[in-house]
């Protein structure tokens, strides 16, 4: 279908002029142009969404009616609604909506789009719904955490946040990118575990049409989808040898090739990075660059484990009992006195991730109004479980939560550790029929966890 554009406005070099997203649409509400921000929120190129209601573009629930309305008026019209973006997450935005004309008779509509996630956060914040950041804790060891927040907050060096599995580097990378100048953009979270080489190197840096089997059209990469905003490498001590020198490149330069193609593209990208494995290590291993691990560690945040946060497992623990009870639709007060001194002393080798999985299994199997000692699985219900760990159950058995115990001190006679742990890997997969995610959770892990343990184990 084709568009007439008013002959006195040069639409797409004045779109693509704004750092914004922004789509320019007919008389009836159709899209005429997307400018290259939007592209890359949408994932859909202009040329291909030519002649589409906005609503179908940007996949929301928005009624068709809304946009038709803005031809109407003479002021403009802002409309706020959630989208789905191209990497299938949901932002809420806002729309505003201005009608313009030209020199010919035909009138045009230019639709805006702003980013408000950061406002609803403030929002909840101020409402008492969470903690700055999304970071419970009153301990001594988050308190020094949030008081170092501003600092990471406002500047744009890299930052590498450390600490075991579970203790919320995720949650603590977007609480920084919420608090920055950069929070009207996007926050994007790449695992580096979690894809082959080949794979990651496209999702990460986009590829041109033609560029490898498969390649049908051109995929922008989450680097450019990040475009003003941040993006979090989480388990970056996964990151293949080849991956890390091109992203040394991408930090010193600002720039890089999308796989197959001949033209750099330039960016303006905050990263920050995760991992629960010491760097160090895989530097003497060679499995590092030691340049890499110099130009990520311009500042570093430090996770501690929840057995290390005093008085932070009471909160955390009624936190997310609120949240599962009202999921459940059941009115639970909270904790009686026994059941909060086993979970106080209970040491959390899968930390918070734990806490909340034991949380969520007491709420579900409590039929009165207060959690009771009952009601906790059984290996937490042991006051020594937590130095136990696995010597209590047994390597692969599960607890009354479904989720086995894990310790790596727990070494069985005449085997290593990674023996054990390949073994009962292999056993919890039979069990699940081969389903990685079933296993994962019976695991206590997240499903990259898997995967980067399964290759590690050559369990494929």
């Amino acid at each position: 279908m084709k568009h007439s554009v008013p002959a006195s406005l040069n639409t797409l070099s004045f779109i693509n002029a704004l750092p914004h997203g922004m789509a320019l649409l007919d008389g009836d509400g159709a899209v005429i142009a997307l400018n290259s921000v939007l592209e890359a929120i949408s994932g859909r190129r202009s040329e291909a969404v030519t002649g589409l209601p906005l609503n179908l573009v940007l996949r929301t629930s928005l009624p068709r009616n809304d946009v038709l309305k803005a031809r109407s008026h003479a002021t403009p019209i802002s409309l706020e609604t959630d989208i789905i973006s191209a990497v299938r997450k949901k932002v809420p935005v806002r729309l505003t909506f201005s009608a313009i004309s030209g020199d010919t008779q035909e009138k045009c509509t230019l639709c805006y789009l702003e980013d408000i996630s950061a406002i609803r956060k403030f929002d909840q914040v101020r409402g008492g719904q969470i903690t700055p950041a999304g970071l419970i804790g009153h301990s001594p060891a988050m308190q020094e955490l949030l008081e170092f927040l501003p600092i990471l907050a406002r500047t744009d060096a890299t930052v590498l946040i450390t600490g075991e599995t579970g203790t919320g580097k995720d949650i603590l990378a977007q609480g920084i990118h919420d608090a920055s100048k950069r929070a009207g953009y996007p926050f994007i979270k790449v695992n580096c575990g979690a894809l082959p080489e080949n794979l990651l190197e496209s999702e990460l840096f986009g590829h041109v049409r033609g560029a490898f089997t498969g390649a049908h059209a051109d995929k922008p990469g989450m680097f450019r989808l990040a475009q003003g905003g941040t993006l979090f490498l989480t388990e970056i001590g996964d990151l293949p040898l080849q991956l890390q020198v091109k992203l040394l490149t991408v930090l010193d330069d600002r720039e890089f090739f999308p796989v197959g193609s001949s033209k750099k593209v330039k960016v303006d990208v905050r990263v920050i990075t995760g991992t629960h494995r010491d760097l160090k290590s895989l530097i003497r291993a060679g499995q590092f660059r030691e340049d890499l691990y110099f130009r990520l560690n311009v500042l570093k945040a430090h996770l501690p484990p929840l057995r290390e946060r005093k008085g932070d497992v009471r909160l955390l623990a009624e936190h997310f009992l609120q949240k599962f009870a009202a999921g459940l639709h059941k009115k639970i007060r909270g904790f009686d006195r026994q059941s909060m001194d086993i979970l106080a002393r209970y040491r959390y080798p899968g930390n918070i991730r734990e806490l909340r999985n034991i949380v969520e299994y007491a709420a579900n199997i409590c039929q009165g109004d207060e959690i009771a000692p009952d009601h906790l699985p059984e290996v937490v219900r042991n006051k020594d479980a937590g130095q136990q760990d696995a010597a209590a159950v047994g390597p692969g058995k599960e607890s009354a939560a479904g989720t086995p115990i894990l310790a790596p001190s727990a070494k069985p006679a005449g085997n290593t550790w990674r023996e054990t742990e390949k073994n009962m890997i292999m056993e919890v997969l039979l069990q699940c029929k081969g389903n990685r995610g079933e296993a994962a959770e019976r695991l206590g892990w997240g499903r990259s966890t898997l995967w980067r343990k399964m290759k590690q184990h050559n369990i494929i």
